[in-house]
């Protein structure tokens, strides 16, 4: 009887290695992708934290360089100046400002120009102990006389608050050889800025019908939004206006 059955007991260990073998090979399946799973959100973890590494290795390298560029200034610039970190940008509306951490303690006073290695970013309207207001050139109050180089022509700089990457330069007549590329300086007309600061870059220039002005879009020399430091000018508002007059007095 057993022997007679051996054939068929065979048969049935067979028919059950096979589909033990299925099942099992099911769970095996079932388990490699769970741990291809796990692999995949280990791998995607180790990139975002590269991706954040690569992103503060970047932000700090150009933090350095803007650094940099700011002691150069410090070290060529014959005038006297304060290094300030900008604590506060408020550059959402058409009264904008910036918050700087020095202030009267620091020989800070209103009226005094505020620049960067770039160019030009405000002057100051408020002053406390340890901290000033800057009113920058994202302002609708602000204005700055410039000089467009190599022309020498004069004229008034000033933001009309609609788009953040440019600033409107006026009081230019358009028979001025007026073109894209050409740099703006500060004309040192206003007696707050020196002269020869950088402004901005022509960007665009044309005339309206019936007008007798050009109308000039800049470039501005300093994106705001991608600086932390600045220096502020130590030199009251006419300085040299005032001495050059008691000079002429004597």
């Amino acid at each position: 009887m057993i022997s007679l059955n051996q054939p068929l007991t065979r048969a049935l260990r067979a028919q059950t290695l096979e589909i033990t073998a299925q099942v099992e090979s099911g769970f095996a399946w079932v388990g490699r992708y769970l741990r291809v799973l796990e692999e995949n959100q280990e791998l995607r973890r180790r990139n975002i934290e590269l991706s954040s590494q690569v992103a503060r290795t970047r932000s700090l390298r150009q933090r350095n360089q803007e650094l940099e560029r700011l002691l150069n200034l410090k070290d060529t610039s014959s005038a006297k100046l304060r290094a300030a970190r900008i604590v506060t940008k408020d550059i959402f509306r058409q009264d904008n400002y910036l918050t700087v951490d020095v202030g009267r303690d620091d020989g800070v006073a209103e009226g005094m120009p505020v620049v960067h290695e770039g160019g030009i970013v405000g002057t100051v309207t408020l002053v406390g102990a340890d901290y000033a207001r800057v009113m920058p050139y994202l302002n609708t109050d602000f204005r700055v006389p410039v000089s467009i180089l190599p022309l020498g022509t004069e004229g008034i700089v000033r933001w009309p608050g609609d788009r953040y990457d440019r600033i409107l330069l006026e009081h230019v007549v358009k028979t001025e050889p007026v073109e894209p590329g050409q740099k703006v300086v500060t004309s040192g007309h206003s007696g707050v800025f020196p002269p020869g600061r950088a402004v901005g870059t022509v960007d665009t220039a044309y005339t309206r019908p019936g007008r007798s002005e050009l109308v000039i879009y800049l470039t501005p020399a300093v994106p705001l939004r991608n600086i932390d430091h600045a220096f502020v000018i130590l030199r009251s508002p006419d300085e040299d206006r005032r001495s050059l007059e008691a000079r002429s007095i004597g």
